[in-house]
């Protein structure tokens, strides 16, 4: 059995940090908060975006543009949104696994734009080209960063030195639920999922869609924008989740050191219980031997 000593100093230590948990923890609750309420400000612009550009795909029907294709190189670009800091769980960890554990991707036809540290790390330790690292953008999102991403990726996509990209995030649907997200940004593809507006079309005829501009112009301002808002709609998502993720950490880790601290506790009482018995059993065997 360990000392009393030992287990005092143990103990101690446990409730320093979890004195750290527990700040982090409120610390992690007000930043979610904030985050929260910018994702949930976003999040209509977010999916009007999404439902336009996917009306426009259903309408149009066979037009010929350059960002509804893809191009000859196989290269993949992929957008990874992950955080600067740990300590939040298996946040960075799932959103990374979407690319190293995907079925179909090979390792060289993938190059990655790492928005976050860790999720750099991760990659770079599983051997995939890292393009771009761009730490400082998921601090404190802004839509001038999302538009300037785009604009060096849809050059990079008309050069043809990519033929794909694609955005992976965690998507924030609550405080304790966040779902890593894969999604196809270019070329543009019409979504399999049919959404409220399409469902209502439906039942009437069917208008066809006019272009003024010419169809190939309109395109040309329309997809940087629908690029751009994808973009910024994973940031603020990811951001609202890497708090929460962080703030269920600290709270599952504030609560294991409590626990720990209650079996440090009852260990210290018994070891204090056994020096003092010890003590007076020597107290009485001298009193024995002097009789």
């Amino acid at each position: 059995m360990a000392s009393m000593r030992d287990i005092k100093r143990r103990r101690s230590s446990i409730q320093s940090t979890q004195q750290i948990t527990k700040a982090m923890k409120l610390v992690s609750t007000v930043k979610l908060q904030r985050a929260r309420a910018g994702a949930e400000r976003s999040k209509s612009y977010f999916t009007c975006m999404y439902d336009t550009m996917n009306s426009i795909l259903t309408r149009v029907g066979t037009v010929e543009h350059k960002y509804l294709k893809a191009g000859e190189s196989g290269k993949k670009a992929v957008i990874l949104i992950t955080s600067n800091r740990g300590l939040a769980g298996g946040y960075n960890s799932n959103v990374s696994k979407l690319i190293t554990k995907h079925e179909t991707w090979n390792r060289d036809e993938v190059c990655v734009y790492a928005i976050g540290n860790k999720g750099k790390e991760i990659l770079s330790r599983a051997g995939y080209e890292i393009k771009e690292e761009l730490p400082e953008v998921i601090e404190q999102p802004a839509y001038a960063d999302a538009m300037f991403l785009t604009e060096r990726l849809l050059k990079a996509f008309e050069a043809g030195e990519i033929s794909e990209i694609y955005l992976a995030y965690t998507a924030f649907k609550n405080t304790v639920s966040h779902i890593p997200t894969l999604i196809k940004l270019l070329p543009v593809e019409k979504s399999e999922q049919t959404t409220e507006q399409e469902e209502s079309d439906k039942t009437g005829a069917e208008a066809p869609m006019n272009f003024e501009p010419e169809d190939e112009e309109a395109l040309d301002l329309i997809i940087p924008k629908y690029v751009a808002s994808l973009i910024y709609g994973g940031l603020v998502e990811a951001l609202a989740s890497e708090n929460g993720a962080r703030m269920q950490a600290m709270d599952n880790a504030t609560n294991n050191a409590a626990e720990l601290i209650d079996d440090l506790e009852l260990l210290y009482n018994r070891a204090r219980q056994g020096s003092i018995t010890q003590e007076l059993t020597e107290i009485i065997a001298g009193a024995n031997a002097i009789q």
